[in-house]
């Protein structure tokens, strides 16, 4: 099949990406939530647009399409984390920050303590980014997990920041956490997201009573 941008949706959609192939039968799972995932986004989506006139708005339409694009980003690199608890791409670009930090404390704290204990670390990793996915794809607490990633991709972009082989952009660090910073400023998850749709139906979060309604108020 040849490859293009069409086809290699297609692939993911279907579990047929290398990163896919390598998790055997378990990637029927992960395409099935996916899916689930973005039926989910859709459902919520449509949700806002009939019960808030104000949610019918092109800007709120494109925050949410971006938003979710996002986290479908978060999704597909979530999955070459897997298996766990270290995948072979996790300990590769680990041991690459090794060498590539830009200061030398960075460097020596991947190799003295991040390296000997990624085994720890690598079902951390998968589930940071997992929660990236479902944040930005569902519209669910967006600004505090926006504000984490930012710290996130930070920490990409000073570990993978001299020059090597693969070579990196570092620039494309920067654009994903300026991404994230504007999903937190503006509360992406109130365009078409849960985070919208909590504020209108569960008055604890729009008074932000409780320890619950009031870490979802501040959260989304």
């Amino acid at each position: 099949m040849p490859r293009n941008p069409f086809t290699d949706v297609w692939q993911f959609l279907t579990g047929a990406t290398g990163d896919y192939m390598a998790l055997g039968s378990w990637r029927y799972l992960l395409v099935a939530l996916f899916l689930a995932l973005i039926l989910a986004s859709l459902y919520v989506a449509a949700c806002n647009c009939r019960e808030d006139p104000a949610q019918r708005t092109a800007m709120h339409l494109g925050t949410w399409f971006v938003r979710v694009l996002i986290g479908c980003m978060w999704f597909e690199g979530m999955l070459w984390k897997l298996p766990l608890p270290v995948s072979g791409g996790l300990q590769y670009w680990v041991e690459q920050m090794g060498t590539r930090a830009a200061f030398e404390f960075h460097r020596q704290l991947v190799t003295s303590f991040l390296i000997p204990n990624l085994y720890l670390f690598g079902p951390l990793i998968f589930l940071a980014e997992l929660t990236f996915a479902v944040s930005m794809i569902l519209g669910l607490g967006v600004r505090l997990v926006s504000a984490i990633a930012i710290l996130f991709v930070l920490h990409l972009w000073l570990g993978i920041y001299l020059p090597g082989s693969p070579e990196e952009w570092s620039w494309s660090y920067m654009f994903l956490a300026t991404l994230m910073f504007l999903f937190s400023l503006y509360a992406a998850g109130r365009s078409l997201g849960l985070d919208a749709w909590l504020r209108r139906h569960v008055p604890a979060v729009r008074e932000g009573s409780g320890f619950l309604g009031w870490l979802l108020k501040i959260a989304g």
